[in-house]
């Protein structure tokens, strides 16, 4: 069999397989360890996003494998349940997934606010820039956001006087230095991504000068695996623990599907099936759980690459698991090189990379309303948390919808004899119910008013309660009582 006829497309996704593999190796251990779990349980979610997730249906080009973007939740989770209990939670994460995909739900996460979303990026971009500042000293962060923030001054003055924690964040900043400035490198030189650049010629430097910097823990990839006992189950019956397993699935999904969308724009090919892309993600979570290893996300950084690099089908998603499973079982002792300040310095640009200035100045400038639910989402996740932060971008969501559906307004006509003629029009919510009170309370009470309700297309039933008690209330004694006129959508319900 001709391998050119029965896979048109070979050269070019072998190509793209390549440079995705070398965008994700270390993406994957660098986000392992900012999420305090060993580096081998990211290679292990890169692998399975490869040769699980790559092989389905859903979006044929976008890459997945641990993220930046669940790097503070992981970490938090971990922290509070125990690492035997991350397993469970993805697990429950992934079959949350596959029933929404299978209900039809993931074409919904596009109704999702893109000011919380961005508001949750932006918010786990400072704490994750706030946290990998302390291991890029070499010293322990804080644990809740608020609190990486506020120590930040006394971890500076800490790292000043300590030799080896200049030399930490010397390597750090120098990781940083490298990822910003490769891309105004010659082309040539621009095949090797960035990030792999930047990993290489810190570990070189640390091997040259034997530089007294801490480096990645190896314990081999099958030890790694924490398959969850049955006892880890347990925690399920907590609030708390299920409080996670839904931000899990909530942010997981979004930023995947989110990311789908902005991969369709790349390219010219099929089109994302969002349902199924969600099952997709919930499989590979679902095994990424039975593993023990991290969550997985459709991750735009290796998506675009893989765009970039020419590919034209899955097959060069799946052949980057495949390279990332060989490297994982052949070289892993190439990982016990890799100075830990220098992954720092990858998760910092990722950190950076996640906060949309842009997007906050051109939404302050045309959408006020947006860039502050933005920024209200990101405040909340420094100060409480991820889960209750993106609820409260939600609730804020949803609050700014209603009150901008509720657009109403009320024309008086007073000839001066006879009735004043009241006319409400538009929607007629609770959320407008002060404004309207106080226009109906500066009628007169002493002439006839008819108030037409005629023109409304919501009326709502805390609003028909206190117009109706405004109504018996407001003339005064011996003048008629108000006349209120039916709105047309109550005819049309009684018709």
């Amino acid at each position: 069999m001709d391998l050119r006829t029965a896979f048109p497309h070979l050269r070019q996704d072998f190509t793209a397989s390549v440079v995705v593999f070398l965008v994700a190796l270390p993406l994957c251990v660098g986000v392992a360890v900012a999420s305090g779990v060993p580096a081998e349980l990211g290679l292990i979610t890169g692998i399975v996003g490869g040769l699980v997730t790559g092989f389905m249906r859903g979006s044929s080009l976008q890459v997945s494998g641990p993220a930046a973007g669940l790097t503070v939740l992981v970490f938090e989770a971990v922290r509070t349940f125990g690492l035997a209990a991350l397993g469970v939670i993805v697990l429950a994460a992934g079959l949350l997934q596959l029933a929404m995909g299978a209900l039809k739900l993931g074409r919904w996460f596009r109704a999702i606010s893109v000011s919380v979303v961005e508001g949750m990026l932006a918010g786990i971009g400072l704490v994750l820039i706030a946290g990998q500042l302390y291991a890029a000293a070499g010293l322990e962060a804080p644990a809740s956001g608020l609190d990486k923030l506020a120590g930040l001054p006394g971890a500076l003055a800490e790292a000043v006087v300590s030799t080896e924690a200049l030399t930490s964040l010397a390597v750090g900043a120098g990781t940083v230095v490298v990822m910003v400035l490769w891309k105004h490198l010659p082309e040539r030189v621009r095949a090797v991504p960035g990030a792999l650049a930047a990993v290489a010629l810190a570990t070189i430097t640390s091997l040259v000068f034997s530089l007294p910097v801490a480096e990645v823990e190896v314990q081999g990839l099958f030890d790694a695996v924490q398959v969850p006992g049955l006892d880890a189950f347990g925690g399920l019956a907590s609030v708390s623990m299920l409080g996670t397993v839904l931000a899990f699935t909530l942010i997981a999904s979004a930023e995947s599907l989110f990311s789908a969308a902005a991969v369709d724009r790349l390219h010219d090919g099929p089109r994302t099936q969002y349902d199924k892309e969600l099952m997709a993600q919930g499989t590979g979570n679902t095994v990424c759980g039975l593993l023990g290893a991290l969550p997985m996300t459709a991750v735009i950084v290796r998506s675009s690459a893989n765009v970039q690099a020419g590919a034209k089908t899955k097959a060069s998603r799946v052949l980057h698991g495949v390279w990332l499973l060989l490297f994982a079982a052949l070289l892993p002792s190439a990982l016990a090189l890799i100075p830990l300040p220098a992954l720092a310095g990858i998760l910092l640009h990722a950190g950076w990379k996640l906060i949309p200035l842009r997007t906050v100045v051109t939404l302050w400038r045309e959408h006020r309303g947006e860039a502050l639910i933005l920024v209200a989402t990101a405040v909340a996740i420094v100060t409480v948390n991820m889960f209750e932060g993106v609820l409260i971008g939600l609730a804020l969501s949803v609050v700014k919808t209603a009150w901008d559906a509720s657009h109403i307004s009320l024309d008086v006509v007073d000839k001066g004899a006879g009735p004043v003629q009241a006319y409400l029009s538009g929607n007629a919510t609770f959320l407008r119910l002060p404004k309207i009170l106080d226009s109906l309370e500066d009628l007169p009470q002493d002439r006839p008013v008819e108030l037409d309700l005629s023109g409304l297309h919501h009326l709502d039933h805390a609003c028909r309660t206190a117009l109706e008690n405004w109504a018996a209330r407001h003339s005064a004694p011996g003048t008629e009582p108000v006349q209120l006129t039916e709105p047309a959508m109550a005819k049309a319900d009684s018709g």
